[in-house]
């Protein structure tokens, strides 16, 4: 029983950590690469890449979040191995009991046309279906305007890029402020990305970018998994299972 008030407090605590480990707010969703966001990307629709999150400030204190993310369209898929991710918040062990519960490997699928986002748990052939509230729905950023200022030239990973300090403006009037790194050789390409949101400090590095088109079943529901209305409801049902192994 000991073991399992772990496991439970362990869940707990991730859930907490991965809800504000995003940009937006709109639970644990991953980066949240909509409304404003998607503006930063300009004429690339469509990329595959890695991707580094460090946030600094917040609830959660200090915190790095590395993955693979996928963008076709408005569409995005993010990767996470949770063991790549550190945190001030998160003691070394948590991630080895996340690792026993099957919890350890996180995919997020988010569909802001269809107001719907995917938290899907490879090793546990589970994910949970959770819709996008209304406010969130309504921030498609498909009628905000962007605007960018060059502040300077700089070198990001390799590449030569353009500094640029990045307003978008949605209908309301209400503004949103960025920093980014236009790669010159790279479509313009935003490999860096700087905002504060929240009170938390938050920088994207994207490596390794590609523009072939990611196929369109990486951003549909997963098939042959058990569905669930909320990550907590996911973990609930696990936790019972391990309660009551013969069930």
């Amino acid at each position: 029983m000991k073991r399992l008030l772990s496991l439970t407090l362990s869940a707990t605590l991730l859930f907490g950590i991965t809800a504000h480990a995003q940009f937006g707010g709109r639970g644990p969703s991953g980066p949240d690469f909509s409304g404003a966001m998607s503006k930063l990307f300009g004429e690339n629709k469509s990329f595959s890449s890695d991707v580094e999150v460090d946030a600094k400030g917040g609830p959660t204190g200090e915190m790095s979040m590395p993955g693979k993310i996928s963008y076709l369209d408005g569409k995005s898929r993010f990767e996470l191995n949770m063991a790549d991710l550190k945190s001030a918040s998160l003691p070394p062990e948590a991630i080895d009991q996340m690792k026993q519960m099957g919890m350890d490997n996180l995919t997020t699928i988010s569909l802001p046309e269809e107001k719907v986002v995917y938290m899907i748990y490879p090793s546990l052939k589970a994910y949970a279906e959770m819709p996008v509230s209304k406010a969130d729905a309504a921030k498609s950023g498909a009628d905000d305007e962007v605007s960018l200022t060059e502040v300077g030239r700089e070198q990001v990973d390799g590449h030569q890029c353009v500094k640029n300090k990045a307003t978008v403006k949605n209908k309301e009037g209400k503004t949103s402020e960025f920093t980014v790194w236009n790669a010159t050789e790279l479509k313009n390409f935003p490999v860096k990305i700087e905002t504060t949101q929240d009170g938390m400090d938050i920088t994207m590095l994207f490596k390794r970018v590609k523009f072939d088109k990611p196929a369109a079943s990486q951003f549909a529901a997963p098939e042959g998994m058990t569905k669930y209305t909320s990550v907590m409801s996911l973990m609930q049902q696990e936790m019972m299972k391990r309660m009551n192994p013969g069930k």
